[in-house]
């Protein structure tokens, strides 16, 4: 859930009291909104990043806050690629030029997203240099005290645009078939793998579908989910959709979950389920069916913040209200 509110990518007071919400709330496990690995993956001028210092120290802050409070906490390490550049939905979200602060953007491809700029597609040799933008940032994220780190593969950010067939058309190694289409995600993979220590969780967020003929398809997705479990992987977060504009998505109750439970049956890989998932009763379903080993909540915890302490409550799980808050438990 991007904010678009930080300052050359280092996250301030509206984000340590926007994820400080969620823990007083009773959440788990929070993660941080996709952070750039470098300034020209940042999806506006106002995205969080984690490829300096001062961005260390300030979610340092942060994460001291959520822990306190008994939360873990993760961060998305992203880049945007084609879909960088751009201002802040309530702006239009459309591309800034570089007269005004934006930047040329990049991808596998040089077409452009719907009437977004034109991106510069990436030589082999800035591809090449990818694992290590990746890898620092999860050493940065390290000293900042995150807890797990999740690879945003996903809604047609940069990985995305490089393995889904609708928008690769490159003729190098990196481009083609299937395997040359996920071989930059597997580098960055093993690269950030190697940067993070072994006993704190790697996640990765998929795009399980493109729901596009001639797209990325849920068997693509059980095919990749092995080769990112071969690789450290411990979980795959199963979204969908973002790779091109247009596209037939049959948005409902739910309607991703059944691309967590084909990964975590077929592949064998843990899942995270996710995308309108409202209700405490269907989010106990997921996982009591086995169809996901963990539910993640995006814009339903932006609706309320509290909403793990009520689930709690209607499910008959162990009290999640802080003491400050146990007088209005049953009022």
């Amino acid at each position: 859930m991007c904010q678009y509110s930080a300052v050359d990518g280092v996250p301030n007071d509206w984000h340590l009291v926007h994820l400080g919400q969620f823990a007083i709330g009773g959440a788990g496990l929070i993660i941080a909104e996709a952070t750039a690995v470098v300034p020209e993956g940042r999806i506006t001028p106002h995205d969080t990043g984690l490829w300096n210092d001062e961005q260390v120290a300030a979610w340092r802050r942060i994460n001291d806050f959520l822990h306190a409070q008994g939360a873990a906490t993760g961060v998305q390490l992203a880049h945007a690629g084609r879909k960088a550049s751009t201002s802040a939905p309530w702006e239009g979200g459309l591309t800034v030029p570089e007269s005004e602060g934006g930047w040329q953007t990049v991808s596998s491809t040089a077409e452009a997203f719907g009437n977004l700029a034109a991106p510069r597609a990436l030589t082999e040799d800035e591809i090449a240099a990818l694992p290590e933008q990746f890898a620092a940032a999860a050493r940065r994220a390290e000293a900042a005290g995150f807890d797990v780190i999740e690879l945003h593969f996903a809604h047609g950010y940069l990985a995305h645009q490089f393995y889904s067939p609708l928008v690769n058309d490159r003729t190098d190694r990196y481009g083609g078939d299937f395997d040359n289409r996920v071989r930059m995600l597997l580098e960055i993979t093993e690269a950030v793998r190697a940067a993070w220590p072994a006993d704190r969780p790697l996640l990765v967020r998929l795009s399980a579908t493109d729901w596009v003929d001639g797209g990325w398809t849920g068997d693509d997705s059980v095919r990749l989910a092995r080769l990112l479990a071969e690789r450290g992987v411990d979980l795959v977060d199963a979204s969908t959709g973002g790779a091109v504009p247009k596209a037939d998505i049959p948005i409902g109750a739910g309607y991703q979950v059944r691309f967590a439970r084909q990964i975590r049956a077929e592949a064998e890989v843990p899942t995270g389920a996710v995308g309108l998932i409202t209700a405490p009763e269907q989010a106990e379903e997921i996982i009591s069916s086995g169809s996901a080993d963990a539910v993640l909540l995006g814009r339903e915890l932006l609706r309320d913040p509290h909403w793990p302490m009520h689930a709690a409550d209607r499910l008959h799980a162990d009290n999640l209200w802080p003491k400050q808050y146990e007088r209005a438990r049953l009022g």
